[in-house]
């Protein structure tokens, strides 16, 4: 079956966890565990803020690091699940059941890209 990488993006410093409605954390564990149970959950997490991360860029026959935060980026990865799907349908509707679990108040987009898998391997 393939997987699917879905990135969560979020405007940083924008959403705050003290902000959520009194239901978020429980909406969100049933999701988790409904999700984990259909054998379609691998992984997932919550990055930390860019203000704790680096940035290495291949230029020219050289690597160069820019440590974060990153204030000309609007948009951040702000975490990611990785699915096990039948296609990518089902991959897409996983996906927006998790936007549909958070406040209405909240901007969260996701990405989800299909995995390629490696030949031979």
């Amino acid at each position: 079956m393939p997987r699917y990488l879905s990135l969560v993006r979020v405007q940083e410093n924008t959403i705050d966890m003290a902000d959520a409605d009194p239901g978020f954390e429980a909406r969100m564990g049933a999701l988790f565990e409904e999700i984990t149970k259909a054998g379609v959950m691998l992984d997932t997490a919550g990055l930390r803020p860019t203000a704790e991360s680096s940035r290495l860029t291949w230029s020219d026959g050289k690597v160069s690091v820019t440590d974060g935060p990153f204030t000309e980026t609007k948009e951040v990865v702000g975490g990611y699940a990785l699915l096990q799907c039948k296609d990518r349908a089902e991959a897409m509707e996983w996906s927006r059941r998790f936007l549909a679990v958070h406040p209405p108040h909240w901007t969260v987009g996701l990405e989800v890209r299909e995995v390629e898998e490696m030949r031979g391997a």
